[in-house]
């Protein structure tokens, strides 16, 4: 790879596989993700309007997930007899029982605020580039973070109200 496009795939395709992993949970997923990320991003005809190339991945990144997760959800599923229930050689090898279960708390939060908390913790990216790809104010992105860590540790922020997130 040469050129502009080269760096900006040098510099963040880890960042958008980290990212595309959390939010999907799904390796292979991630993988397809990040690279229609890299297409997308070069095939785009506008200038990038984000405050920084990497929050413009994340950005391209997130609304794949939510498109595939759309699709997803029109599909009917396989039995589940039809599936090998053993896990391959290389996810025994790379899952620990921390990772799953952090995996799994990241599931359970709600898409917007799994996104807000994967680009604030995982990518460094500030509370105002990640309203301006959330499509919030900088006011709810704080509290999505904040709820999303209070629930991956298991307590709840206020017991006498449901969490909207």
């Amino acid at each position: 790879m040469s050129g502009e496009f080269g760096r900006l795939y040098r510099a963040y395709a880890d960042d958008v596989f980290r990212f595309a992993l959390y939010l999907c949970g799904d390796r292979a997923e991630a993988e397809d993700i990040a690279s229609e990320t890299f297409v997308h991003a070069f095939a785009a005809r506008e200038p990038v309007r984000m405050g920084t190339a990497k929050g413009y991945l994340l950005t391209i990144a997130r609304n794949l997930h939510l498109q595939r997760a759309r699709t997803r959800s029109r599909q009917v599923p396989l039995d589940a007899e039809l599936r090998d229930p053993r896990a391959g050689p290389e996810l025994q090898g790379e899952r620990s029982e921390e990772l799953a279960a952090a995996l799994e708390g990241l599931q359970r939060l709600p898409e917007p605020t799994r996104a807000a908390l994967l680009m604030s913790a995982v990518d460094g990216l500030p509370h105002d580039e990640i309203a301006r790809s959330l499509g919030l104010s900088v006011g709810a992105v704080k509290v999505r973070i904040h709820r999303a860590r209070l629930a991956l540790a298991g307590v709840r922020s206020r017991p006498d109200r449901k969490d909207t997130t």
